[in-house]
């Protein structure tokens, strides 16, 4: 694959992916779609989101199944999994342009919401649960961001940050890997979006390992805070192109 200035561009935004990605346990797809949205088109990014955050998750599913939360992600993952087609249904279906400020949209108005640190206020029940596993579902499957609205949620419980971590670690392995799936059957997975995701994965998992590294040796407020102000000016510049 020839090195063109996109896909250079597009290399440099997965390192970024990654490294939030290892940190965090979170906010790969928030950095990577709506950038790759506007260097690839929707559908490859969305795409080529998933498959990196699937393989790079793959790695730290077996310590985060030891310490999750298995009673509260459960019943989010499996609602998620049961929405996920619509999602994709949704991305196949809706104008390319309509999509990417969508997706660039999804990812502004998230990013805000965490940066003024809003939380849920309920109590965290398992119908609650359920319904914002659907949503998260539909979310994953259209842009590949369903982790914010997780997020939100879990971080409302009184859970230290290691097991909230490896909630999330969980959730998007699973709701991703659905999405993949639903995306093979309608026949999504071509070859050159595989090769583009092949050539950002050393970048996107060099990040994870680097970010993993960081995990618990930088203020991780103060990363968190970073990472979502670059998500709101990115993704609002995406928004208005």
């Amino acid at each position: 694959m020839q090195l063109s200035a996109s896909l250079a561009g597009a290399m440099a935004i997965a390192g970024l992916g990654g490294v939030v990605r290892g940190t965090t346990g979170f906010g790969g797809a928030m950095v990577m779609t709506p950038t790759l949205s506007l260097l690839l088109g929707p559908v490859p990014a969305v795409l080529t989101a998933l498959m990196l955050e699937t393989f790079a998750a793959l790695a730290m599913l077996p310590a985060a199944a030891r310490i999750a939360r298995w009673r509260m992600i459960a019943p989010i993952c499996a609602a998620a999994c049961l929405t996920a087609p619509l999602g994709v249904h949704l991305l196949l279906t809706l104008d390319s342009q309509l999509m990417r400020r969508a997706i660039a949209a999804t990812v502004l108005m998230f990013s805000l919401l965490l940066l003024a640190g809003l939380r849920y206020r309920g109590q965290q029940r398992v119908g609650t649960s359920i319904a914002l596993g659907a949503g998260s579902g539909v979310l994953t499957g259209a842009t590949s961001v369903g982790a914010p609205p997780v997020i939100l949620y879990l971080l409302a419980g009184s859970d230290p940050p290691g097991v909230t971590r490896a909630n999330l670690t969980l959730f998007v392995t699973v709701i991703s890997l659905a999405a993949l799936v639903v995306m093979g059957w309608r026949g999504m997975l071509s070859r050159p979006d595989m090769l583009t995701a092949l050539a950002l994965s050393p970048m996107y998992f060099g990040g994870v390992w680097l970010g993993g590294h960081l995990f618990g040796r930088l203020d991780a407020a103060t990363m968190r805070r970073g990472t979502l102000v670059f998500l709101v000016i990115v993704s609002g510049a995406v928004f208005l192109v």
